[in-house]
Parts: structure tokens; sequence; C-alpha cells
């Protein structure tokens, strides 16, 4: 799932240690490094999802999730008294907070209504959506070699989700798929443009964004099962999921993409984190048990030669 990143015009320093710059095109630094990470995570989150909301519904496990982790994160509301202009700052925050949980809402209820390999596939669209919506939002035109990759990226991710065969046709749940897809390039370039706009410290936008989520998936669950919540899970393995989706796939993965949304360019963003897919395919054979063909395993190498390509020479020419 990606939290906001996105914007018009020059950027302006950030009030991090120093002024945010974007990497030469040839560069792979530290915040390449970390967005790689945070992929190898949110493969794993997959897993660790599906242990936690087997003992507790959708809903009131995104309350549960975003709760702690806001809860984990007040201290970072002080950060709003660096933006220039706080209100509009906590503004934006919170639209790019509606945003995701909107992706949250249309990927989770997505898969409920079609197959596991077409939700993979079509989810993985936010990696050519990402270079449009930065033309569109940010004004800055992929170049050719980014396009490339994100089309090598999207045939990886075609034969990787489709690599056992048998596609249904379109459904509602496609629809919401690519809504999603849709709306995670959105939120990598305004993300970016909030970065600029505001200078907010990245744990200040990741605070206002969980709270947003946290605010928003309660009034979803009082509206479709009313007070009568179930009662917390007890188990070990509960517990352990939601610390693993809470500190790592929440709290540190929504702070290095804010992070890196001022530092690099959107879609070198979309494609690192495209790389998603294979670890979380890797993830499920080794922990799961699941089985790769070997189509597979040729998509999930596509979609990391396609992230390696547009930081090695890609960039934006």
């Amino acid at each position: 799932m990606q939290p906001p990143r996105l914007a018009t015009g020059r950027p302006a320093p950030l009030p991090a240690p120093g002024p945010a710059r974007v990497p030469s095109s040839s560069s792979f630094g530290t915040v390449e490094a970390l967005l790689l990470l945070v992929a190898v995570i949110w493969g794993g989150s997959y897993s660790a999802a599906k242990l936690a909301t087997a003992e507790m519904p959708v809903l009131q496990f995104l309350v549960l999730r975003f709760g702690l982790t806001f809860a984990l994160l007040l201290p970072a509301l002080r950060g709003l008294r660096a933006a220039q202009s706080w209100r509009a700052a906590l503004a934006g925050a919170a639209l790019l907070g509606i945003n995701l949980l909107a992706i949250f809402v249309c990927e989770t209820f997505g898969v409920s209504l079609t197959t596991a390999s077409n939700a993979a596939f079509l989810i993985s669209l936010c990696v050519a959506f990402t270079p449009l919506c930065e033309w569109w939002l940010l004004g800055e035109r992929p170049g050719r070699a980014v396009l490339a990759a994100a089309g090598l990226s999207l045939l990886g991710a075609g034969l990787l989700a489709f690599q056992h065969g048998g596609v249904s046709g379109l459904a509602w749940g496609d629809g919401l798929m690519v809504l999603a897809a849709l709306l995670r390039g959105v939120m990598v370039c305004l993300t970016r443009r909030q970065g600029r706009r505001h200078g907010l410290p990245a744990l200040t936008l990741t605070a206002v964004q969980m709270g947003v989520m946290a605010a928003g998936s309660a009034l979803l669950m009082l509206a479709t099962h009313g007070t009568a919540w179930p009662a917390l899970p007890r188990s070990g393995a509960f517990w352990g999921a939601m610390a693993f989706l809470v500190l790592c796939c929440t709290l540190f993965a929504f702070f290095v993409q804010n992070h890196a949304a001022s530092r690099t360019s959107p879609s070198r963003v979309a494609l690192l984190m495209g790389s998603e897919p294979l670890w979380g395919a890797l993830i499920a054979a080794l922990w799961m048990g699941e089985r790769m063909a070997v189509q597979g395993w040729l998509g999930g190498l596509l979609i990391v030669v396609s992230a390696w390509w547009v930081t090695r020479g890609g960039g934006r020419a």
C-alpha cells in the first residue's frame, strides 16, 4: 500500500537535515536502498495481514493498525510548527491521508471481488501510471528510459501474476484495483508536491496520515458494523503480525516513502516499489509454501531489472 508525495514547481528545501535534492540519474544511494527495503517489508505484509485479518474484520483491523501507529507518532505532530503555514500544511497532509485511505479501501475490497492474480497484476499498474501522473501533476515529462522501464516492469508483473494461467473476466474488483493503482500514482506525486510547498518533516506528515487513516477506518467500521465490534484477539500470532505491520510495514515504510518523495523522482519511487510483488512471491514461497512456476520467476526478474535500469541510467533521459 503508498503514502503521499506530490508537487508542482521547483523544490524548496525541506526542514530536514539539509535541502532536498534529486540524485543524479546514475546514482543508487541510501534513499533507493531504503525504498527497496520497504518493498521487501511490504512483500511480507501480505502474509502478516492474512494472519491478522483471519481473526478480525478488515475495517477493525485497519483501525487498530493505523490507530496504534498514530499513537506512536503523536510527538511528531510538533513538527507542524516548522511549516510556514501550519493550517495549510495540515490540510494538505490530511488530504493525502484521505487519498491513502481510499487506496486501502479499494485494494481491500478489490481483492475480495477478483482473483488474487488479477489483483497483483492490476495494482502493479501504478508503475505505469506514476510517470503519467508525474507529467500531469508536476509538469515533469518522463524520459523514454523511465517509460520503457515502466513497460518492462508491467510485463514482469503480468508474467508473475498469470504464471498459473486462468484470467477471469473484468469485474468490479478489477475496476477497484485499477483505481487503487491510479491513486497510488497520484499519491506519489502529491506527496512530493506537499513536501515542496510546506516542508513538513517526514515523520509529521506520516503522523497526520495515520491519524486520518485511523479516523476514516473507524467511521467506515461504525457505518457498516455499528458499535458491536468483536473483542480483540489474544493469540500471539495475531499480535506478532500486528507488531510487524505497525512498526515495519506502516511506521518505518511510510516514513521512508515520505522521506524519499522529495529526494528522488516519483517514477523512481514507483519503479523501486514495483519490486514489491516479487518479494511478496518470494516470501510466500519460503514462508507459506506456495510454489512459483518458471514464468513467475522470469516475471520477478524483469521487475527487478526494470528497477535497476531506471536507477542506473534511466533517470529522466
